[in-house]
């Protein structure tokens, strides 16, 4: 009987691993790839026990007050899109990170980088919709900076705000780490907007009905919740990554599980029908006018309640509830009844759409 001969092979994974050596879109996304680069990068070499509240803003005490302090970066393109541009973009997204911190915004700084050759009519409605938005908010431009680079070296305009907000509610505490079990989850309306609006310019695509950002301030809900006296445990304005991201942020901080009901998540008809031609899940489409509220189940009817009396938030619904098992886990029940886990994304679903 003759020797039987051994075959050797070598075995690959036909996924791509991503480099980890080296900087890629995705981990501009607000998924996996972002937390990562935070937990190895950023939070070691600034750790400190305010960075550690991993919330939308730092609350930091000053002199026997509690202050909201916040920053962000816009780079997104177009510049202008269907319903805004990175000037309103830019005001509302740093007021509303102050809000999901439970502050009233009052302060802004800006940082523009100009690239050479931007036409002086576009950061004139760019600086003129940030002071629109500015007012309508109640926030004051205070202080600010400019510079200029190279043509071919930006992207027309990038902008950075900074924003200060003042916690008028001592004993308010709003962050994951007040996240309980049996806690009701609501969204303040429907999803996908806002990355739609943007990818139908980007792309030159057009829909039966126009879809326009769902950019806004969301701070008049937020103080409505706390003028009526809800237990607000946490805010999150759900922006990269969009719902399925920031409860999956929340999730893995409380080591709990947070179930949603697919049939409550209201998503417009034609962002719907764009996300399934496009191959996206409306999940993870960011929105710039929308924010998720945690509050105990017993008081869920009444946030809700006071939540559609304001126009930013009329169309709230409550679509799920937080669990204790499985921890670290966000989980879809569908139409039909199963269950599929709703992780977060490890790469980029839609490119510089804030």
């Amino acid at each position: 009987m003759a020797d039987a001969k051994t075959t050797s092979f070598n075995l690959s994974c036909p996924v791509p691993r991503v480099a980890d050596d080296r900087i890629v879109l995705a981990h501009g996304g607000g998924g996996r790839l972002t937390h990562q680069l935070i937990e190895k990068i950023f939070i070691p070499a600034f750790s400190n026990a305010m960075l550690e509240q991993r919330h939308d803003g730092a609350v930091v005490p000053v002199n026997g007050s509690r202050l909201a302090f916040t920053t962000d970066s816009f780079v997104v393109r177009p510049l202008i899109f269907p319903g805004g541009n990175i000037g309103d973009l830019a005001v509302n997204g740093t007021v509303n990170d102050l809000a999901m911190c439970g502050a009233r915004p009052l302060y802004l700084s800006s940082g523009f980088i100009l690239e050479e050759g931007l036409e002086m009519e576009t950061l004139r409605t760019v600086v003129n919709s940030m002071q629109q938005a500015a007012a309508s908010a109640g926030v004051k431009l205070v202080t600010g900076d400019t510079k200029v680079v190279d043509k071919g070296k930006g992207d027309g305009i990038f902008v950075n705000t900074s924003g200060i907000g003042v916690i008028e509610n001592v004993k308010t505490t709003i962050g994951p780490a007040s996240v309980q079990p049996g806690d009701a989850v609501i969204i303040s309306g429907d999803l996908g907007r806002h990355g739609i609006a943007i990818l139908s310019v980007r792309e030159g695509l057009e829909f039966e009905s126009p879809i326009l950002t769902d950019c806004a301030n969301v701070w008049p809900a937020v103080e409505a919740l706390l003028n009526a006296g809800i237990e607000i445990h946490c805010l999150r304005d759900l922006t990269r990554g969009g719902l399925a991201t920031t409860l999956n942020e929340i999730a893995s901080d409380r080591n709990v599980c947070i179930k949603l009901e697919e049939a409550a998540i209201p998503v417009d008809e034609v962002v719907q029908g764009a996300c399934e031609i496009l191959g996206l899940d409306p999940l993870y489409v960011a929105n710039e006018g929308r924010f998720a509220a945690i509050v105990p189940a017993a008081q869920a009817e009444a946030a809700l309640e006071v939540m559609k009396k304001v126009p930013v938030s009329a169309g709230s619904v409550r679509v799920g509830r937080v669990e204790e098992t499985p921890g670290r886990t966000v989980v879809l029940q569908s139409r039909i009844g199963g269950n599929r886990v709703v992780d977060m994304l490890s790469g980029e679903q839609l490119p510089r759409i804030c």
